[in-house]
């Protein structure tokens, strides 16, 4: 083959290799629009943190639409994204992404995040030590952050539906004395003063007779808040049955507790109910009593407390009795 021949052989091989490249870049743009495109899709945070160097190298496009900032500023600085941190989970986010160091992975952790337009958010941000080829792995932690704010207020709304009362929003029987058994344990291990209440809404039968039951319930709900409003921060209050409702003193002395009794009958003789024109009031009947040495369970106090709650009924009802 002459030169001429050669030259345009060298020639076609090199559009077609120039072709097969130009084919190949394409095809690498599709695959990094694809991989950007799925990217966006996802709603969690995809990073990378340079531990040595204290900076983010790479996060996903999620960062914006779940943080509200900039990810050019958190890539500039890694503040952005602790400063984002809400106070109380700082010390605990810090620790624990330090452990990933030791352990290789976290599964398990969940801070909250305020956005920045000021909403409160909770995450779940498992991370990793890098496995990747030709990477420090000890310098490198990946991770994927998702937004689990509204797994949280589900959960937070089937506690408060497990636990509470749903006409009084108070405490519901069990909680109440899973609570109280707590208290008790503690009282008794460490020699804490303790007092327990039973409180009756006297004559709840005719309330309901003559007002009808929606009063009846306005009665009860009123009732549970004035309990709740008058005892002390840190007491237990809980509805336990139709009319009668139970209160815990922890770390009450018995003169203190009797006094939280007296202000709380007070305050249920100042509730004022209307119907159809016609005022009327209530008045609740208790049992008080306080933690003895030889109470071996809360199951003690409370038969003591049950005891003298009937003897204020039988003497005349709107008192306190202790027992």
């Amino acid at each position: 083959m002459d030169d001429q021949g050669n030259a345009v052989s060298e020639l076609e091989e090199l559009t077609l290799a120039l072709l097969h490249s130009r084919a190949e870049v394409e095809r690498l743009g599709e695959r990094e629009q694809l991989f950007s495109s799925l990217l966006g899709s996802v709603n969690a945070v995809l990073w990378a943190f340079d531990w040595r160097e204290q900076r983010m190298i790479y996060v996903s496009p999620a960062y914006e639409r779940i943080f509200g900032r900039s990810a050019a500023l958190l890539l500039a600085d890694y503040g952005e994204w602790r400063n984002s941190i809400y106070p109380d989970d700082v010390e605990y986010a810090a620790q624990s992404l330090a452990k990933v160091l030791e352990t290789g992975a976290v599964e398990s952790r969940e801070y909250r995040i305020i956005r920045a337009d000021g909403q409160l958010r909770w995450l779940s941000d498992k991370c990793f030590v890098s496995p990747l080829p030709g990477v420090d792995k000890g310098n490198v932690i990946v991770g994927i952050a998702e937004d689990i704010t509204e797994k949280k207020r589900l959960e937070g709304e089937l506690h408060r539906l497990a636990t509470t009362d749903v006409l009084t929003e108070s405490s519901n029987r069990r909680h109440f004395f899973e609570c109280a058994r707590r208290e008790f344990e503690h009282a008794r291990q460490f020699g804490s003063p303790m007092a327990f209440l039973l409180l009756d809404l006297d004559d709840f039968k005719k309330i309901n007779d003559q007002y009808g039951h929606q009063i009846g319930d306005q009665v009860l709900q009123r009732l549970a808040h004035c309990g709740a409003t008058t005892l002390r921060r840190g007491d237990l209050f809980g509805r336990i049955g139709g009319e009668e409702f139970a209160a815990l003193f922890p770390g009450c002395e018995p003169d203190v507790a009797l006094q939280v009794a007296e202000r709380l009958q007070r305050e249920v003789q100042r509730l004022v109910f209307q119907h159809e024109g016609t005022n009327f009031g209530i008045t609740v009947s208790q049992g008080l009593t306080s933690l003895l040495a030889t109470d071996a369970t809360l199951d003690a106090l409370y038969a003591r407390a049950d005891a003298a709650m009937y003897a204020a009924k039988r003497q005349g009802k709107n008192q306190i009795v202790v027992g």
